[in-house]
């Protein structure tokens, strides 16, 4: 798994690609230098996994069951090897989860799977529902994976230690999706902001303006 690394220490991003996207897509979109004074300051190290979403939710050439479990792959990956090495680099034992677009559903995915190596989720632009991308497949693996029906049945006491940014915009294609993650995290009463930018649309000169604002949150 390649994986790209900026800043020699602070509190840890775990930052995701978008849909298919490769761990230096963030690197390329300029979005990391949108975040280069908090790297410069040594308040972030940002890490850049790779994706593996040609393999799973998008790989029409395997079943939709194959689909998730190499998801699930993944996932264990970000868990016993990423995000351990993260926090160990940096001394900090809770990550950053951010990303644009299908990034956000990973880190949103992750962050609820695993409450108690997060502190922070940013998202930009993101979406949650995965369901459209199985072909009408659904199981368990599909429903503990997918924010949207899983994050209301579930509780974990380190949600309350969570805090979480919807950011989308008015012309965002995925603003519909943020409102109704929003209204979840609401009735859990889980710590969230939505964040509805004027006139903004679904591409990377807003997430640029985003990500640098939501990493000033971290305290």
């Amino acid at each position: 798994m390649d994986m790209l690394v900026f800043g020699e220490k602070g509190f840890p991003v775990i930052l995701f690609p978008t849909s298919m996207g490769r761990y230096y897509e963030n690197k390329d979109f300029q979005l990391i230098e949108s975040a280069s004074w908090f790297v410069e300051r040594g308040f972030i190290k940002i890490f850049c996994p790779d994706g593996i979403d040609q393999h799973s939710w998008y790989n029409r050439s395997i079943h939709p069951a194959d689909r998730v479990k190499n998801h699930i792959w993944y996932d264990q990956m970000l868990q016993h090897e990423v995000v351990p090495f993260a926090m160990h680099s940096t001394g900090v034992n809770k990550v950053v989860t951010a990303g644009c677009s299908f990034g956000g559903y990973h880190a949103t995915n992750f962050a609820f799977r695993h409450p108690e190596m997060v502190k922070y989720v940013f998202n930009m632009g993101a979406a949650y529902d995965i369901k459209d991308q199985l072909d009408g497949y659904y199981d368990d693996n599909v429903y503990f994976n997918n924010p949207l029906d899983f994050i209301p049945n579930s509780w974990n006491e380190a949600y309350r230690d969570m805090h979480v940014v919807l950011g989308t915009g008015e012309w965002d294609i995925c603003l519909d999706a943020n409102i109704k993650l929003a209204q979840i995290l609401q009735n859990k009463g889980v710590s969230h902001w939505l964040d509805i930018r004027y006139q903004a649309n679904h591409d990377w000169p807003v997430w640029k303006q985003m990500f640098p604002h939501y990493l000033s949150l971290i305290k």
